[in-house]
């Protein structure tokens, strides 16, 4: 399936009924007085994520999207029906953008999760309501009120728990299709990976989405060459696997491109945990290791780990270990951040028992 990761798309929610003007005409009654309905509301827009779902392909080929109108309201005394609601089904991991494509409006992480982006209108009111001691016969009904309008951008970042990262060409793809069942295009020349790809990783029981994130080069937070999109990808990730080719001419300053694109695209990714594995380490002899271990560790105070993808063994398993382990603080953290702010919402909301209740479970 063609992978899109952006799109731009206009929202158009149902404006609401109009009000309904009319008075009762019966036989014997002079006086019948007002019996116009309200107008019902407009259709309200909603985005909702879904996990079958890899692509905003289809919000390239239809761009515009509307939901139902409010029905009128009608004599004696009926409402107008509600207009439909539309719910617009995204893939988990989409965020929904302004006009400006600066701000964020929502980020759907979740299977279900659903967020309201445009309001329908609301339905205007039948002559009965106007109704009062002092006027019998109101000759008033309200218009429907409009329907919010907007254009939004879709942003979709992959979920993934390890991000494997790098310059074109050092063997990411390769490595991927090794310890994962996934299976992207190989090739000796740069960019052969053009979208992202992800693979399960499982290790003594414990399993991780690996992501293959296309190559970086150097300006790419600038959108130079596939360009900052595929940044992006790395927000969500935990951890980051650096694969480093060992037949660059400067390992060194190869590692310092990509973590410079990392710092200037964001701060956060920059911080995020790391490992550097150089790869094709077969091809090398066990005193160039040496050297370039030793030269990681007084520069940026890094072990790394020397791997062959062509094959699968013991260092190939070392790695996996140390990103599981990685892991698994990191979820350990994140659930202990959301107990916090569970207790914070407590103490805000709850009354005292209910608090130390909540406390103690934590």
């Amino acid at each position: 399936m063609k992978f899109l990761d952006r799109a731009k798309i206009f929202l158009k929610a149902g404006n609401g009924g109009d009000g309904c003007l009319s008075f009762r005409h019966e036989k014997f009654l002079e006086y019948g007085g007002p019996d116009g309905g309200d107008g019902g509301n407009g259709g309200s827009i909603y985005f909702k994520g879904v996990n079958h779902l890899n692509t905003l392909i289809d919000y390239r080929y239809q761009q515009h999207f509307k939901a139902q109108r409010g029905e009128n309201g009608r004599g004696a005394n009926c409402y107008g029906a509600k207009g439909q609601d539309l719910i617009l089904k995204v893939p988990v991991g989409t965020e929904i953008l302004d006009e400006s494509g600066e701000i964020v409006l929502a980020d759907i992480v979740k299977e279900g999760q659903t967020f309201l982006v445009a309001k329908g209108g609301k339905g205007g009111r039948g002559n009965t309501k106007f109704k009062s001691s002092t006027n019998q016969a109101p000759r008033r009904a309200d218009k429907g009120t409009v329907g919010e309008e907007m254009w939004v951008w879709l942003q979709l970042k992959l979920i993934a728990d390890v991000g494997l990262i790098g310059l074109p060409n050092a063997g990411k793809s390769t490595f991927l299709s090794m310890v994962t069942r996934a299976k992207p295009k190989i090739a000796d020349y740069p960019f052969t990976t053009l979208v992202p790809q992800l693979g399960v990783v499982s290790i003594h029981g414990q399993e991780f989405v690996l992501a293959d994130i296309p190559g970086l080069i150097e300006d790419a937070h600038k959108g130079r060459g596939l360009g900052d999109k595929f940044l992006a990808h790395i927000e969500r990730c935990r951890v980051l696997i650096h694969l480093i080719d060992i037949n660059q001419k400067d390992i060194l300053e190869t590692y310092k491109v990509v973590r410079n694109e990392l710092r200037e695209y964001s701060r956060s990714l920059e911080e995020k945990p790391e490992i550097v594995v150089i790869n094709k380490s077969d091809v090398v002899d066990n005193e160039l290791s040496e050297w370039i271990q030793k030269d990681f560790i007084e520069q940026y105070n890094k072990k790394v780990f020397f791997v062959s993808s062509l094959k699968r063994d013991n260092r190939v398993d070392e790695v996996l270990q140390e990103v599981a382990q990685l892991y698994s603080e990191q979820q350990s953290g994140l659930e202990k951040s959301e107990g916090l702010e569970e207790i914070e919402d407590l103490m805000l909301n709850s009354n005292e028992e209910e608090f130390a209740s909540a406390k103690d479970i934590l």
